[in-house]
């Protein structure tokens, strides 16, 4: 059984944020396509867009806020599993670690090239799991 993370988040400001980082929108993981600030205004501060897509989703989202408003970073922990068994569109996973099995859906794009006995590698963010690569 997987053990989840005890803190699977951090905290860090609107200006510390970089394109191709993490941030989480809307309770989801997503990573930073893009990033721009407007100039302060007469009685305001400047203000950030974030455009971000999500990790495990796919969704585009965007966000609004001051510089200085913090906001949730996902650790994103990749690791390394070996494949036990295909069952239709999902795999039995092992972790490379902890030696914990667990069940993934196969993603489309490496639908034909999984076999059982090689080694994968999958992320954990915010306690759901996603292969990355084979």
């Amino acid at each position: 059984m997987y053990l989840p993370i005890a803190m699977s988040w951090t905290q860090a400001e609107v200006r510390e944020l970089k394109a191709g980082r993490y941030v989480v929108i809307d309770e989801e993981p997503c990573k930073i396509s893009s990033i721009s600030t407007s100039k302060p205004g007469k009685h305001g501060e400047a203000k950030a867009r974030i455009e971000a897509v999500g990790i495990f989703d796919g969704q585009k989202r965007s966000i609004v806020h001051p510089v200085k408003h913090k906001v949730q970073i996902p650790m994103i922990d990749k690791r390394k599993a070996q494949i036990l068994s295909i069952i239709g569109v999902e795999v039995q996973l092992m972790d490379m670690e902890t030696y914990n099995t667990f069940m993934l859906p196969i993603p489309e794009e490496y639908a034909d090239d999984l076999t059982a006995g090689e080694e994968i590698m999958y992320l954990v963010a915010l306690d759901r799991r996603k292969i990355t690569k084979v």
